[in-house]
């Protein structure tokens, strides 16, 4: 019981984030007529999570604060491997598609440090809802079907299906090269975001996309607002 009262815990440490991201945003709306401002639906929404907390024993997944696991297993590496992933996008992206100063913050990036609440929420709703609700699902089967004798099966099944759907679901416009570039890098994040929520829980997985953003979203955000629209 400690294990899910530490996962119900965390789960609403991460709500209560996101909503001081909302009254930020709109108290700073009038400034920033491009700034992105969740709704409170959104949290309501993220709810649906909750009852997926109880469950990760019962689908052989790592509870949040699994006290079995390390936190360089859990923090460290994850977010090496998605830093390692922003990095290369910035480098493609802004350094190699875009090396001439933005002349405004584009879609992509927000002002510091509402960027903080803004994709740290925007990470959390992407895991719940494309990791910690479909894989317990699908492990929850594995684990009842002819009583656990394909679970592995399932793992992979579960693995793969998730690597695949947001890189499908966000292909960008362009030449080939550049969407094939977002297709396999896509591909190859969500598939270490996969492994490591089977193997170190729902917060390894979520620390690999903050990785990421911290340097595609955050970082660049930061440089582009202060350095080149100074």
């Amino acid at each position: 019981m400690n294990a899910i009262k530490n996962n119900i815990i965390i789960y609403i440490a991460c709500l209560i984030f996101a909503i001081v991201g909302i009254i930020y945003g709109n108290a700073i709306r009038s400034e920033h007529h491009f700034l992105r401002v969740w709704e409170y639906q959104n949290i309501i929404i993220l709810l649906i999570g909750i009852p997926f907390l109880f469950w990760q024993t019962k689908a052989n997944l790592p509870n949040l604060m699994d006290a079995h696991l390390s936190n360089k297993q859990r923090f460290l590496i994850p977010l090496a491997i998605g830093a390692l992933f922003g990095i290369l996008d910035v480098c493609v992206i802004k350094i190699g598609m875009h090396p001439e100063p933005y002349t405004e913050l584009p879609p992509f990036l927000q002002p510091f440090p509402y960027s903080l609440f803004l994709y740290f929420s925007g990470a959390f709703e992407i895991e719940v809802f494309y990791r910690l609700i479909p894989m317990t699902l699908i492990l929850l089967l594995g684990k009842w079907y002819a009583e656990g004798k394909y679970f592995n099966t399932f793992v992979w099944v579960a693995i793969l299906l998730t690597s695949i759907r947001e890189p499908l679901e966000q292909l960008p416009d362009g030449d080939y090269w550049f969407v094939g570039y977002s297709l396999i890098t896509g591909l190859l994040m969500n598939y270490y975001q996969a492994v490591y929520f089977k193997k170190a829980g729902f917060l390894a997985s979520l620390t690999v996309r903050l990785g990421h953003y911290l340097f595609w979203h955050i970082l660049l955000g930061i440089y582009v607002q202060y350095v080149e629209l100074a």
